[in-house]
């Protein structure tokens, strides 16, 4: 089996469970970046699967599993926004070419996110695997797997005998989550758009690291692990409610002026508010995951509430130095609107 991304916490979690199955025989735990987590008795090989090398590594370890986990929001090591589209997408289509040539891989399983459906107004209440999107992501992680998706299927079309799983993962939260959204949700006070209050699900870093061992692995009988299929902890949370939860007040911002807050608040250095976050933040998304325990056979340990209380639990005050916190609030009491919806807010809050 081979693991793309093994420097990334996950996917080292995921290389180190792994080994404990008795199907496996060994493991090549791939990445550009050495990891700074131990990988067990995993065979490390620093390759870049930008570079035709991954093709060479396939080869020489005769690998008839791929577990395909570089797919992410950020980069590790150096680099910015186009370092982490060229890991995505220009490493997907390396990845796959050296898959296609290859005598010996059986099996694919590749890391996708629910972001493929987009966030928009008139979206259904519930994505199913087969919903098309009313409005296809524009850019961002969100764009990049849905590129990455559509490399997958033509690999899928040209390679029919090798079974490939595609999973979409929800937003993935525990005690040590490692996404723009998890950001998000850790600072002091939380910027949300006036008048809304979206739905969202999660599911457990934990639920992650089990699922993908089990769609790694050959099907158990009465399941089928290739295919497309959602992956999200049960039921759903408004974000006002995962406000409450975290003991954070939030401070409306009308529409507009959100991509400017979001602008500033990566001035300081405090998150990364993307379009895509902010279209997730407006108009929220869930999806069904019908198929993910009827077909897949997998029941996720936690819910999207017990989830999150995990990652509440991890969170604490005062995250930030009192001058950046400062600052950013008093960016956003600058906005028009900003303050009285701020007012109102701490208020609500102490009616609670």
């Amino acid at each position: 089996m081979l693991v793309t991304g093994a420097a990334r916490q996950l996917a080292g979690r995921f290389v180190r469970r792994v080994q404990r199955d008795p199907g496996v025989d060994r493991v090549i735990a791939v990445d550009a970046v050495a990891p700074g987590h131990r990988l067990g008795d995993a065979t490390f090989v620093m390759a870049d699967i930008r570079q035709p090398a991954i093709a060479r590594v396939l080869a020489e370890h005769s690998v008839d599993t791929v577990v395909h986990l570089d797919v992410s929001a950020r980069v590790l090591g150096a680099g910015g926004r186009t370092t982490v589209k060229e890991t995505n997408v220009i490493g997907t289509m390396q990845l796959l070419g050296a898959c296609q040539k290859s005598p010996t891989v059986q099996r694919l399983v590749v890391k996708s996110t629910t972001s493929v459906y987009g966030s928009a107004p008139r979206d259904p209440a519930v994505f199913t695997e087969t919903t098309p999107p009313k409005s296809l992501p524009s850019g961002g992680f969100a764009k990049d797997a849905v590129e990455v998706e559509g490399y997958v299927r033509g690999f899928a079309r040209r390679r029919p005998d090798v079974a490939v799983c595609v999973l979409r993962f929800a937003n993935i939260l525990g005690p040590r989550p490692d996404s723009p959204l998890a950001d998000y949700l850790s600072l002091p006070v939380l910027p949300t758009v006036f008048g809304y209050d979206p739905r969202l699900q999660f599911i457990h870093e934990d639920d992650v690291v089990d699922v993908l061992e089990i769609a790694s692995r050959e099907p158990r009988r009465g399941t089928l692990n290739s295919g497309t299929f959602n992956i999200a902890g049960d039921g759903v949370l408004l974000l006002s409610q995962c406000s409450r939860r975290l003991g954070r007040p939030t401070v409306p911002v009308p529409l507009p002026a959100v991509t400017w807050v979001g602008s500033a608040f990566r001035t300081i250095g405090m998150t990364d508010f993307s379009p895509e976050q902010i279209r997730l933040l407006t108009h929220g998304r869930v999806v069904s995951t019908v198929q993910m325990r009827e077909t897949l056979g997998f029941r996720p340990a936690f819910t999207t509430a017990e989830t999150f209380t995990e990652f509440a639990r991890s969170r604490g005050p005062g995250l930030l130095p009192p001058e950046r916190m400062s600052r950013a609030v008093g960016r956003l009491a600058g906005l028009p609107l900003a303050g009285s919806a701020a007012d109102t807010t701490h208020s609500t809050d102490g009616a609670r």
